[in-house]
């Protein structure tokens, strides 16, 4: 009898113990389901969904409540307006926009970084206090206070620090924002195996290989790859380069063919700041 007492103590230890991690990865399904239904969210916007798949990519990272999360570069606040509110109750949320501190930066991201800023503070109810941060490398990198995140996402942007040769800088940055064992996201355009970092930067498709020795050199590990972002019908090769795909449509080419191609070709890797 002694024995199965034994037994029986392991089975409620294992079961209290899992009790929480399961309640939680429900809370953060839950969570993300209401912030997809949500009405705040366009129809253009929900029309994306299908292309860049937000739940099951977040749940990829691992996405959980209580986590401290930088997003870089939201740009119009697509992902924004997901992690917001999942984020709002429990959990931090940095938004390093673009630097609007250099007297260099570009007219429409001042625009951009302010009409986001302008309404968060509009829905408070919705995005709760995210505090907004600073990103342009190789000068401006605090995204958030060193060691804090647990987990840092970025979306279709590494092409953008490649052509202004500060790719590097920003993935050092990024692991210099999470605390050990954190996770850095990336989804970015996919480039061919063997593509030139020339038409690399021209066309914004990068390769995995490239992506992953930037993220190695600063002190990343992959920890795994996920084909959920990929589109087979995306050949790479287009006269105005990703850009000539949904949603810019860059030139307007034969606006049928592309539509029916749909959003680029992804790669989703994650990466864990060693222990």
């Amino acid at each position: 009898m002694q024995w199965q007492h034994r037994i029986g103590l392991l089975a409620a230890c294992i079961t209290l113990f899992a009790a929480p991690a399961a309640a939680a990865q429900d809370s953060i399904d839950a969570l993300l389901d209401r912030a997809l239904a949500g009405e705040h969210r366009s129809e253009a916007n929900r029309l994306r969904d299908k292309y860049r798949h937000p739940r099951e990519t977040l749940l990829f990272f691992g996405l959980r409540p209580g986590m401290t999360v930088v997003e870089i570069w939201p740009g119009g606040g697509w992902y924004s307006e997901i992690l917001g509110p999942a984020l709002r109750e429990r959990g931090k949320y940095y938004l390093a926009h673009y630097a609007i501190e250099n007297p260099k930066v570009a007219g429409w991201q001042r625009e951009v970084r302010e009409k986001q800023q302008a309404t968060v503070a509009r829905q408070a109810t919705l995005y709760g206090n995210p505090v907004f941060t600073s990103f342009g490398p190789p000068d401006h990198v605090a995204i958030a206070p060193a060691g804090i995140a647990d987990l840092v996402l970025t979306f279709r942007n590494v092409h953008n620090w490649s052509s202004q040769r500060a790719d590097q800088a920003a993935f050092q940055a990024f692991f210099d924002a999470l605390k050990p064992g954190g996770i850095l996201g990336v989804v970015e355009h996919r480039a061919r195996p063997g593509t030139s970092f020339e038409r690399m930067v021209k066309t914004g498709y990068m390769t995995e290989a490239y992506v992953i020795g930037l993220a190695e050199k600063a002190g990343f590990r992959l920890a795994e790859k996920s084909e959920i972002n990929a589109n087979p019908l995306d050949t790479t090769d287009h006269p105005n380069g990703v850009w000539t795909l949904p949603p810019m449509m860059r030139g307007r080419l034969d606006p049928e063919k592309y539509a029916a191609i749909g959003e680029s070709d992804r790669m989703t890797l994650k990466f864990r700041k060693p222990e």
